[in-house]
């Protein structure tokens, strides 16, 4: 049994952000954030369509003033995918960012608490059908929550539920949730608690994760052990670094789960004293070829490449691979589905695979 099949998803309502399904039977959904300040229009605009190259599917900005909120009308006519507002302290920024055309907003209980307040941006986003994603943060927590001894899970839970609580007194009920800390444990204990709570979609991360190296690894386990249980509808991968970065790694979670596919998959041995071919060269050379495919060809091609250094772990371990590569001595075994179908010479290796495997995402597209 494949494990998109184990893997059965909680049911949750449905959110639409600008035209994207959040939650229910939609595919879980890849977000980042932009690292510019967001009025620097041209920097920002720029980073967003380089997110959209790779797989970024919802962009959320920082709106730290009102030239932040303003900036979002015009980033808005130059981008594809759907704009969420990142709002902390000052309820008018969301406002201003409802009004510029934001998509959705992020609001913080930790700093926009007030009943009036939400009850403010509330009217205008009923208006508009935008959504709330109810983002919770650990490190801002306020008040009693906050200075409560109940394990921080919980606290965060508590959080959010008294913000919904608020947001469901007024009827509204487009709301999304995050629960998010910088502790893997604690980020999963709040997520798999609020899940029994609430039939709200997730979007799940890990805050503050550090470089890609540490953080990548941090999100992979957290996101990754919800997923594996059911919970999430969309997610980041926050990470000190270049946005791109977050989006792969999203993207490399999804497709190890099953849940989505995002091109080729490559399997490469770890190598070892057997292996007779340079596999890690090759493996770098091959995914350097492919990433300069682009992005709306690669996407759609569910294709698994193997590249094996000895006949030990070649056709055998990876007989699902669609096709691969089996090291010899200054050449390679090439078969497709286990079965062998040509040797190479060492110097034709990265040409050739490149080209059969474009003949097979080609087919595959006229299928």
């Amino acid at each position: 049994m494949s494990i998109e099949k184990r893997i059965k998803r909680r049911k949750t309502r449905v959110v639409m952000v600008g035209n994207i399904g959040i939650g229910g039977n939609y595919p879980i959904v890849i977000q980042s954030m932009v690292k510019t300040k967001t009025s620097n229009l041209r920097d920002t605009i720029n980073q967003i369509k380089d997110l959209e190259k790779v797989g970024c599917e919802i962009i959320r900005v920082a709106v730290k003033d009102e030239y932040d909120a303003r900036a979002i009308k015009e980033i808005k006519k130059e981008i594809k995918i759907p704009l969420e507002a990142d709002i902390h302290f000052h309820y008018q920024l969301a406002l201003q960012a409802v009004a510029a055309g934001s998509d959705a907003i992020r609001l913080n209980p930790g700093n926009i608490y007030r009943e009036k307040e939400i009850k403010a941006i509330v009217s205008m986003v009923r208006e508009r059908k935008v959504p709330v994603r109810v983002g919770v943060n650990s490190g801002s927590l306020r008040g009693a929550v906050k200075n409560n001894s109940q394990p921080i899970s919980t606290r965060m839970v508590k959080s959010a539920l008294n913000y919904i609580r608020i947001l469901e007194r007024i009827k509204f009920y487009e709301i999304m949730v995050s629960l998010k800390a910088s502790d893997v444990l604690n980020t999963v204990e709040a997520y798999q608690r609020m899940a029994k709570l609430c039939d709200y979609p997730f979007h799940l991360g890990i805050t503050a994760t550090g470089l890609p190296f540490e953080g990548g690894i941090k999100s992979a386990l957290g996101i990754g052990i919800l997923l594996a249980e059911g919970i999430g509808d969309t997610l980041r991968v926050s990470l000190a670094g270049d946005p791109k970065e977050e989006v792969k790694v999203a993207q490399w979670i999804l497709s190890s789960l099953g849940l989505r596919q995002f091109g080729p998959c490559i399997i490469a041995c770890p190598t070892c004293g057997r292996a007779q071919i340079d596999v890690v060269k090759i493996t770098q050379e091959l995914e350097k070829k492919l990433l300069s495919l682009p992005y709306s060809l690669m996407a759609t091609s569910p294709l698994r490449i193997a590249i094996m250094g000895c006949e030990v772990n070649g056709p055998g371990e990876a007989s699902d691979a669609d096709i691969g590569i089996a090291g010899g001595k200054h050449c390679a075994v090439l078969f497709k589905k286990g079965k062998i179908a040509g040797k190479l010479k060492e110097g034709e290796i990265i040409s050739v695979l490149v080209q059969k495997i474009s003949d097979l995402i080609f087919s595959l597209r006229k299928d």
